[in-house]
């Protein structure tokens, strides 16, 4: 017995990869998170294809379901939205079919963390600004290990791409700032990258929790932090060596010019 697990990416039903696609199409029963996942790429399955909605069932109802599919004999996909592997909770579904002698194969999708930063045309590492992103979210209900707090990471002044924290704003304003962010750092955030209604809202550290409320953004958003968001950034002054014309590499020899 084995599941496919799917990163269908953000929203847009075409950023699914293509073995993806091809497992979705090949399927007999699909599970898929329909608060998250977009429902177009359902349209994609083969119509006798049997789909089930997993937004309202817990844990031990799905892995139950897909358990009840796969004896059946039947080819099982499991879409989550993103890429899996992050932010997803897998793990706990893993394990539950790992002890049923269940193998699980996972097919990486788009992230929200890319589709955010290509809807702000932006490179999160930029030569000699930054050469780090850090992927985390800010504490609420859900805890984060305690070397993992908010400004204890933002003290390494990289760009910070924070999942799940559109009702947390104030509180991650007062951690940069205590990190010693200034307030005119640069934040942009991205709501529902990718979908149709998707919308970019470009904002600063201190005016994070304002431009989130003005907008009525209180879930779906990727918040991206740090300078290399600067829509205004030098070129001149923050070049990679990999196309500076002095760089010697195994593809080109350095000061010959075409």
């Amino acid at each position: 017995m084995k599941l496919y697990i799917i990163g269908a990416g953000p929203g847009d039903p075409d950023l699914i990869t293509v073995k993806g696609l091809k497992l979705l199409q090949e399927a007999d029963a699909i599970f898929y998170t329909d608060s998250l996942v977009n429902e177009e790429l359902m349209k994609r399955a083969k119509p006798e294809a049997e789909v089930f909605k997993t937004a309202g069932m817990h844990l031990e109802q799905i892995v139950g379901m897909i358990l009840e599919k796969l004896r059946e004999g039947k080819k099982v996909v499991r879409v989550h939205t993103g890429d899996p592997s992050v932010y997803g909770a897998i793990q706990e579904q893993i394990s539950l079919l790992k002890k049923q002698g269940v193998d699980v194969e996972i097919v990486p999708g788009v992230s929200s963390v890319f589709a955010a930063a290509a809807a702000a045309k932006a490179e999160l590492t930029i030569p000699d600004l930054t050469q780090t992103v850090i992927l985390t979210r800010a504490e609420g209900r859900t805890p984060v290990p305690e070397t993992e707090k908010l400004q204890d990471l933002a003290k390494h002044h990289c760009t910070l791409a924070l999942f799940l924290s559109a009702t947390l704003t104030k509180k991650v304003t007062k951690e940069l700032l205590d990190a010693g962010w200034s307030e005119q750092t640069p934040v942009v955030i991205v709501y529902k990258a990718t979908w149709p209604e998707q919308k970019i809202v470009r904002s600063t550290v201190g005016r994070l929790d304002e431009d989130m409320q003005k907008n009525g953004i209180r879930q779906h958003a990727m918040i991206l932090a740090g300078w290399a968001l600067d829509e205004n950034i030098d070129e001149q002054n923050y070049r990679s060596k990999l196309y500076d014309y002095s760089f010697t590499h195994g593809y080109r020899r350095g000061g010959e010019r075409l």
